[in-house]
């Protein structure tokens, strides 16, 4: 048993290196397709490569020819090369950074661009399993780790490759034999590289995700400060940001622990290498076989061929944090959306649009007993359809069923009598408006907020729109009218301002299929009926699904389906539905019966306060 379930780890982490290694090519591809850049940064690359060769070099002439020869003229010639050599590797540090800075930022913007289309693009059911901040990590925090691989691995590859080769031509040409002792401990120094690497992608990877959830916490805490004040929470949250905090510490003290060791381990193994090159050259200069310059020059040389080897580890830490963050990326950029379409995929047209529902059946999740059971249920072109029942009964499921928000498990959904998995998700959601119990704005001026309905509106349209759906009036009332910013949410304003703004936003887009997912359920009684007469002017003509948690606001509905745990147990009109004495009926004396008790507690409370 335990052999099996090593084996099957094996070939798990096999699988896993391999989806890595593909992972690697396409960000090497992406490099590779700024070849320009590349080729001038190469260029840059070479000229370092060369200018710290010739500076190693020059060890030797500096020494036996001004030193031990007092040659005057070497005296004056020397320092000038000194001079070039310097200028030239300074120059060419300068353009490779700049050059290889550049291909790593146009990766990472293509990166966060990729990430973003791919994350508005899955379903809600995507939403609904990952969490907000966690996203946001995944574009702003994972995307820079990467930045910083790319940029340093492909720069530090080139560059410490070209000047590995020149100082290694270099060590040749002054001493082949010593050169071959130093380059026996030159193969021990990478030992460090793979040991510490390991640990080191282990622990960014858990940075990563502590960073995360670090933002999921902000998200929540930031978003409903209101909820933590009222209920003098601070103290609680604090405690809470410390713990993760802290967590987001520890695992990053390991993982400096981890990259700190690689570079000393590394010194130490090099200056064992320096202590043999020492002894044996030393030896060859008192006995003879070499100078003291070319000693010195080559042990200059060695020393700087130990440092790009030391760069190394330090390479191959920022490759490690690198491929965890890629992991995490490329883990959306890869993910499947459930709701695809055909490639005919067919276009909606119309002004006037029926909904059908045939023997429909859905559950979130496979594992999870169906919210909808059996539903068939025929919606005609115009009609203004209520569905009510307590909370829980099916009627949000149902009606996101027709944008395709989800998928039915299973029988189909029809709109105009195709079947909406054959349609294009654009006809389809271009012809299919929402007014939710929640209003959603951006933080933009209230025209771009009403234009969203409709980008190609024109001012006058806008303005049209804001008057049927009654907010002209409050929107002129502010300092920059149709001009002014609402604020996150659209945070400046009150409820029913912002339910008027999604109203006109829905009346602009002009779609002939509403869906109303309890527009005012949250609104007081003065805000109700203002957002009621805007409803009544978005409805006309249109086929409209109404989710009500009031009874009292459907009154204008041509029919009136009941749902109960994921089926329907009644419809037709509200005088047949009484009629019956049925769920319908419980439903509304209970709602009349609070409603004749919250009347009766605010007129005893109205008769408690004295008269002035």
């Amino acid at each position: 048993m335990d052999g099996i379930i090593s084996h099957n780890r094996k070939l798990m982490e096999n699988l896993s290196e391999k989806k890595n290694r593909d992972r690697g090519r396409v960000v090497l591809g992406l490099v590779l397709s700024r070849w320009r850049r590349l080729v001038l940064a190469m260029g840059c690359m070479v000229v370092v490569a060369a200018a710290t060769s010739a500076s190693a070099y020059l060890v030797k002439p500096m020494l036996d020819d001004i030193f031990i020869n007092k040659d005057e003229a070497k005296l004056l010639l020397l320092p000038g090369a000194a001079i070039l050599v310097f200028f030239l590797k300074g120059a060419g540090a300068y353009g490779q950074g700049y050059f290889m800075s550049h291909v790593g930022q146009e990766i990472i913007k293509h990166f966060r661009i990729s990430l973003y289309e791919r994350i508005i693009d899955l379903p809600l059911a995507f939403y609904h399993t990952e969490k907000t901040g966690v996203l946001m990590s995944r574009i702003t925090n994972d995307v820079n780790i990467v930045k910083g691989m790319v940029s340093s691995a492909v720069t530090s590859v080139l560059k410490d490759a070209f000047t590995v080769i020149g100082l290694i031509g270099v060590v040749l040409y002054m001493d082949w034999k010593l050169a071959i002792g130093a380059f026996v401990v030159l193969p021990v120094a990478f030992y460090p590289i793979v040991v510490f690497g390991r640990r080191v992608r282990r622990f960014s990877t858990g940075c990563q995700e502590a960073m995360a959830d670090l933002n999921v916490f902000l998200h929540e805490t930031f978003s409903g400060t209101k909820v933590v004040k009222i209920f003098t929470m601070e103290a609680f949250e604090k405690e809470r940001f410390y713990k993760k905090a802290h967590m987001l510490f520890r695992l990053e003290m390991k993982s400096i622990i981890a990259k700190s060791l690689s570079s000393p381990v590394m010194e130490f193994v090099g200056g064992i290498g320096i202590a043999f090159i020492i002894w044996f050259g030393g030896s060859r200069v008192i006995s003879g076989a070499s100078t003291p310059g070319t000693f010195f020059s080559f042990l200059t040389a060695v020393m700087m061929l130990y440092d790009p080897i030391k760069k190394l580890s330090k390479l191959n830490n920022t490759v490690q944090e690198g491929t965890a963050a890629l992991t995490r990326i490329f883990d959306i950029l890869e993910r499947e959306s459930e709701i695809t379409e055909p490639s005919d995929a067919a276009e909606l047209n119309g002004s006037s649009v029926g909904v059908q529902f045939e023997n429909l059946t859905f559950a979130y999740n496979s594992d999870e007993k169906p919210v909808l059971r059996d539903v068939s249920l025929n919606v005609n072109p115009g009609e203004v359809l209520a569905l009510v029942g307590m909370s829980g009964g099916g009627k949000t499921s149902l009606v996101n069923l027709v944008p395709r928000f989800y998928d039915a498990t299973q029988g189909r959904v029809l709109v105009n009598g195709h079947d909406v998995k054959d349609l294009s998700l654009n006809s389809l959601r271009r012809n299919i408006s929402i007014v939710t119990q929640e209003p959603i704005l951006f933080n933009e001026t209230v025209r771009d907020n009403i234009r969203y309905g409709r980008m190609d509106a024109t001012d006058e349209e806008v303005e049209k729109a804001a008057k049927s759906a009654y907010a002209h009036d409050f929107i002129m009332g502010f300092p920059q009218g149709y001009d002014t910013m609402i604020g996150e949410l659209g945070s400046r304003l009150s409820g029913g301002e912002k339910q008027r703004l999604c109203i006109a936003r829905a009346l602009i887009k002009d779609a002939p299929v509403l869906i109303l997912d309890e527009a005012t359920s949250a609104l007081d009684a003065e805000a109700e009926r203002v957002v009621q007469k805007a409803l009544s002017n978005l409805m006309q003509g249109r086929t409209t699904l109404v989710i009500a948690h009031r009874l009292s606001t459907i009154d204008h509905a041509h029919r009136i389906v009941l749902l109960k745990k994921g089926a329907i147990v009644e419809q037709g009109t509200h005088d047949q539905l009484m009629a019956k004495h049925g769920e319908y009926f419980k439903l509304q004396t209970m709602q009349t019966s609070r409603g004749v008790i919250d009347q009766a507690g605010e007129g005893d409370s109205k008769a408690e306060v004295p008269a002035a």
